[in-house]
């Protein structure tokens, strides 16, 4: 799939190619199934599981301090892409307002049409972590996620869940969607982690 937009770097290029990677100059979509259509006015993100229960609507987000942030981000079916731009709420900023329950080690995320995924708390935490209303300047179309999606550029992109809907604290790793199908439990690109045997 090499050619006019993917390309092999000769190099890690300073260290930020992961192995196995090729750049890509567009942003290719990938999602199991039909992409979610849904108004911004619609967004709900409910905190669920070892947590004080809450309900984020998207005039609650909005209402956070926003935060725009640029990086690499990285799929696991072998593209990254440089220098891309997010805007949202950091999820340290966020977390200002959960409540976490003792023993909550894990963090599942939710999406509209039921998609999951799995991080580990203190990869949820990091601080350049968005959740994720804009990018490149402009709302986040919906085959990207849009109106709203996590944004977690140190893992591989699956880790990202896009229409997010809730964040269910957990104490145990359990596995998502993509984990229960043979996917790592991980993704860390920089180690290869695409599958449960890597």
């Amino acid at each position: 799939m090499l050619g006019k937009f993917f390309k092999k770097p000769a190099d890690d290029m300073g260290g930020r190619v992961p192995p196995g990677q090729t750049l890509t100059t567009r942003f290719p979509v990938l999602t199991y199934g039909p992409s979610q259509q849904y108004a911004p006015e619609e967004v709900v993100v409910r905190i669920l599981g070892l947590a004080e229960e809450h309900t984020f609507t998207w005039t609650d987000l909005l209402a956070l301090p926003q935060t725009t942030l640029t990086y690499d981000i990285h799929c696991v079916t072998h593209w990254s892409k440089f220098d891309t731009t997010w805007t949202g709420v950091r999820v340290v900023d966020l977390m200002e307002h959960i409540r976490l329950k003792p023993g909550a080690t894990h963090v599942m995320q939710h999406s509209v049409g039921g998609y999951t995924t799995n991080l580990r708390l203190d990869d949820f935490t990091r601080p350049e972590n968005l959740i994720a209303h804009t990018f490149n300047d402009g709302p986040l179309a919906a085959e990207h996620g849009g109106p709203l999606r996590m944004v977690v550029p140190h893992l591989y992109f699956w880790k990202s869940a896009k229409w997010l809907t809730g964040l269910e604290f957990m104490d145990a790793d359990r596995p998502g969607f993509w984990e229960r199908n043979g996917y790592h439990m991980r993704g860390d690109p920089f180690r290869e982690e695409r599958y449960d045997d890597d």
